[in-house]
């Protein structure tokens, strides 16, 4: 299955220039927006990239080269355990069967051959019109060798549930996630990444939302060498509602990258987005990239975007980029904020005028500044859980 929703340009020996498209001098116009990104089920119209892709600008490609390369992983499969799914339908998808494909289409390579190389999908679908009391949730390992693996989570119209996402162990994993709302659904997609600290993960989130349906889709990344997960988000419906939320917290080393997409297409739609990171240590990096498109049908829109990171040490490195595109007048409304920066001096003074060591109050500050992402997950044993993870990753700048 090929179909590629806009070919890049190609030089005069037809060798393709991905992220660019012909411009009619006969030269590149470089992709600047989301919408604009080509995508294709076949891996090879995408090429490897080098790093000066708008998608890969700051992405450390060489890390995850083993990813980009459209070989047999057939050996190193992908273990997924679900639990907590009595009332949920459980299946799998051969590529071609739908619902699978119904949503998703690749936007890199490593979406492409992650398409490609799952041959067998694991399908979830809640039922109509039921209510799970308990969160769905999906453990997922995977070996130290190249592994693919696509998931498609379906809530059929008017139910309502929860979805969590559990990575631990040694990867390289590239992982696809279809999320389908149907009409009146109200859906709760959580994924978290506890990997060990030389695991590879990259990982495109897809999403749509019919008419009066709600997600809320959370990303908390604190495990892996490289974690690359990146939300789209298709509003589809009149009246469709989305909160995309996100978390990291990196340390020496690490990178942890968020491309988000949020897709205004029906009328009266709502979106927010807000993402928070926590970075120490040399090398500790995040990238978050948020993009918005209202688009021309979009009428009645609001929506917000914004990306908060908190630096605590020197050698860290926070690159926030927010962008909004509005293609009709008659909205709510529309904006974007980011902002990154150090511990703020008068909340520590304030903490400190009131007998709190200093280094107890900059904890208070950080456990502060992310619990705002931490509570809205709906899962008291999963925030409590993630609430020790935040305390023992400030534990080793304490001791420095």
């Amino acid at each position: 299955m090929t179909s590629l929703t806009q070919a890049p340009a190609t030089t005069p020996s037809g060798v393709a220039v991905v992220g660019s498209t012909a411009h009619s001098d006969g030269g590149f116009v470089p992709v600047q927006t989301r919408s604009e990104r080509p995508r294709s089920y076949d891996p090879a119209d995408f090429g490897v990239p080098t790093g000066r892709e708008v998608d890969f600008t700051h992405t450390p490609v060489a890390r995850l080269a083993p990813l980009f390369v459209d070989a047999d992983a057939s050996a190193n499969p992908v273990e997924m355990t679900v639990s907590g799914a009595q009332d949920v339908f459980q299946g799998t998808l051969a590529i071609g069967q739908s619902p699978r494909g119904d949503v998703f289409e690749p936007e890199d390579v490593i979406a492409a051959v992650a398409w490609t190389r799952t041959t067998s999908a694991l399908h979830l679908r809640i039922p109509a019109s039921i209510e799970l009391a308990e969160p769905v949730e999906i453990d997922v390992t995977a070996p130290g060798a190249v592994a693919h693996s696509h998931i498609v989570i379906e809530a059929s119209a008017h139910s309502r549930a929860t979805v969590l996402l559990r990575h631990r162990g040694e990867a390289l994993l590239a992982q696809n996630v279809e999320i389908i709302v149907r009409d009146g659904a109200h859906l709760t997609v959580v994924t978290v990444q506890e990997w060990s600290d030389g695991a590879v993960h990259a990982a495109s989130h897809q999403a749509r939302v019919d008419r009066d349906a709600y997600l809320r889709h959370i990303v908390v990344s604190l495990g892996g060498a490289v974690v690359r997960l990146n939300p789209s988000i298709e509003l589809a419906g009149s009246g469709a509602e989305a909160e995309i939320y996100g978390l990291s917290f990196a340390d020496a080393g690490q990178h942890l990258e968020s491309q988000v997409y949020l897709h205004h297409k029906g009328p009266q739609t709502r979106g927010n987005v807000l993402y928070k990171s926590a970075l120490q240590g040399d090398g500790a990096r995040t990238v978050w990239v948020g993009d918005v498109l209202i688009g021309p049908d979009a009428t009645g829109t609001d929506s917000y975007e914004a990306n908060r990171n908190l630096v605590l040490t020197e050698g860290a490195r926070a690159d926030s980029i927010p962008n909004l595109e509005i293609e009709t007048g008659d909205i709510r409304g529309a904006g974007h904020a980011s902002a990154t920066g150090r511990f703020d001096d008068e909340q520590l003074f304030y903490l400190q005028a009131r007998g709190i060591p200093e280094e107890e109050a900059r904890r208070l500050v950080v456990r502060g500044f992310l619990a705002e992402i931490v509570q809205k997950l709906g899962i008291p044993a999963l925030e409590e859980e993630l609430s020790a993870a935040i305390e023992a990753e400030l534990t080793p700048a304490e001791a420095a």
